[in-house]
């Protein structure tokens, strides 16, 4: 294990540090761009870029935290409330159906206790061009036609990255995420990183893990072949 010696300055073009060298708070490297090699990089090494400004000319900030948020496809928990609730076919879901409007929504959605958004304009493009090259995925969740909720993250190997969810009606996130961990277990991805402890993920069945395990885990996961494309629920 490698010592953890805090941030470093990243040059464009990735060059990132190992993801146990992170600081205590688990900031690991700063500066930096949004290319799509320069994404792929972060996640291959359980990197995540999170900005703390929305404005174009202030640095990336790049984590791995410690402990880690996973979800297990195994260990999925639906609740009485929330399996009655999948089963009513109040939502129709669909796979990359609708990349921009889910990114865009959450980045807009109003979330108790947070002001403004870390998904910035320069954020929503580089994740729009993650997914055109089919790295990047999203879960829609509709009501009559209309959008009401979803996820997005990226694939690699075994692995899924959720990178944020909305919801405009209740439990339509869920439903959303629900659903897709049940596809990547038939698919036989090894978990989901949820980067961040959220309850509504913990409600779930997600859990921390501490970040060497996280680590050794992902680098297991990436010998599996890429998914990469359009996806679509079996």
């Amino acid at each position: 294990m490698a010592e953890p010696i805090g941030p470093v300055w990243l040059r464009d073009g990735g060059g990132f540090p190992p993801g146990d060298q992170a600081g205590p708070d688990g900031l690991v490297a700063i500066g930096g761009d949004l290319r799509p090699e320069t994404l792929l990089e972060a996640y291959e090494r359980g990197i995540f870029p999170w900005p703390w400004d929305e404005r174009s000319d202030v640095p990336m900030l790049w984590w791995c935290p410690d402990p880690r948020f996973v979800l297990y496809p195994e260990r999925l928990h639906v609740s009485g409330s929330l399996h009655q609730r999948i089963g009513s076919g109040r939502f129709d879901l669909g796979m990359d159906t609708a990349f921009d409007e889910v990114v865009r929504a959450c980045g807009t959605i109003e979330r108790p206790g947070q002001e403004g958004t870390w998904i910035t304009t320069e954020m929503v493009e580089a994740y729009l061009e993650l997914h055109r090259l089919g790295w990047a995925h999203s879960i829609e969740c509709r009501r009559e036609g209309a959008l009401v909720g979803g996820l997005y993250g990226v694939a690699l190997g075994g692995v899924f990255f959720g990178e944020s969810m909305f919801s405009r009606e209740p439990d339509a996130s869920k439903v959303a995420f629900a659903a897709l961990v049940r596809q990547l277990d038939e698919w036989g991805f090894r978990f989901v990183d949820c980067q961040q402890e959220t309850g509504h993920l913990r409600r779930l069945g997600a859990c921390n893990v501490p970040r060497p395990r996280f680590l050794a885990e992902l680098e297991d996961a990436l010998t599996l072949p890429n998914r990469q494309g359009e996806w679509r629920f079996d």
